[in-house]
């Protein structure tokens, strides 16, 4: 199944995918700026604000792209070693295809150095947590997507699927950031469950494990999912568009106010900070929303 990118506003696409005319297409990453905050939604889908990247999505790039690479080598050269020694020529490769992630940085000096250690870091301590000697990915940083029967296209990227002898599939998410506490697992579940959604509509199979890899503190949260539970998922991700229809309609993008607002590159236009959001864009002047790596 294959379909061109979808279009903003409530990322809409017209064009049909395995003929069907599709009405709008969403991925877990805006599912859950939605949920976080519709306001957050609409400046990243709609108004296409820019947001110049932290230090730790950097990091988190640069790592996923070692992992990645990691597993195209020969299983033995697998190492703690090899890993680090990947991470340079990452990072350039990153500057070469996006000049905007060195000015993170001054001139390349002790600053650089610091945060690449700190990616060096990060790497070690996966090898802490699973052997890839004795590993051998279906799939890496794939896209996968679905047309629910409601015309709704599911889309994101798994950073890695790994099927068994027997076919059980395992969905496995890398985070460079710390495990959530206990009981507040909801939120990177629901990216998971999202992603086996998608599997199993596609695939046939309910994945049997779904596997959050935390780097920052060194920690795997485990879950397996059942039919039910897809099912309730299903049902949540059709609400969730429903939602976005509807403030799409009535323009009615209110924020919603958390300790995440500490963190949003946004807040001089939020009235909950006291800015004004601007002037919604034209339809026709959205360009084309990107599939989002989730």
């Amino acid at each position: 199944m294959s379909v061109q990118q979808a279009v903003s506003p409530a990322e809409r696409v017209s064009t049909p995918v395995d003929g069907v005319e599709v009405l709008g297409a969403l991925s877990p990453s805006r599912a859950g700026d939605f949920l976080t905050c519709p306001l957050l939604y609409r400046f990243r889908t709609i108004d296409r604000l820019p947001e110049p990247p932290s230090e730790q999505q950097v990091r988190g790039t640069v790592v996923h792209k070692v992992l990645e690479d990691l597993f195209d080598l020969p299983a033995v050269q697998r190492t703690p070693e090899q890993a680090r020694d990947m991470l340079v020529p990452a990072w350039e490769q990153l500057r070469e295809d996006e000049p905007a992630m060195a000015e993170l940085f001054g001139e390349e000096g002790p600053e650089v150095a610091a945060w690449l250690a700190s990616c060096a870091t990060v790497l070690d301590r996966y090898f802490t947590l699973e052997d890839p000697q004795r590993l051998e990915p279906a799939e890496r940083e794939v896209y996968v997507e679905s047309l629910l029967d409601s015309r709704l296209l599911l889309r994101g990227f798994v950073d890695r699927v790994d099927v068994a002898p027997d076919g059980s599939i395992r969905i496995v998410d890398y985070k460079t950031g710390r495990a959530p506490a206990a009981g507040f697992e909801a939120k990177a579940l629901f990216q998971m469950k999202f992603y086996a959604l998608v599997l199993w509509r596609t695939r046939g199979t309910v994945p049997a494990v779904l596997q959050l890899v935390y780097l920052g503190n060194g920690e795997i949260l485990r879950y397996r999912p059942d039919e039910a539970e897809l099912l309730a998922t299903e049902r949540k991700v059709e609400a969730i568009w429903r939602a976005i229809r509807s403030a799409e309609e009535t323009g009615d993008w209110r924020p919603r106010r958390s300790r995440l607002c500490d963190w949003c590159r946004h807040q001089s236009l939020c009235p909950e900070f006291g800015g004004t959001p601007p002037p919604l864009p034209r339809p026709d002047a959205v360009g084309e929303a990107p599939a989002d790596p989730a």
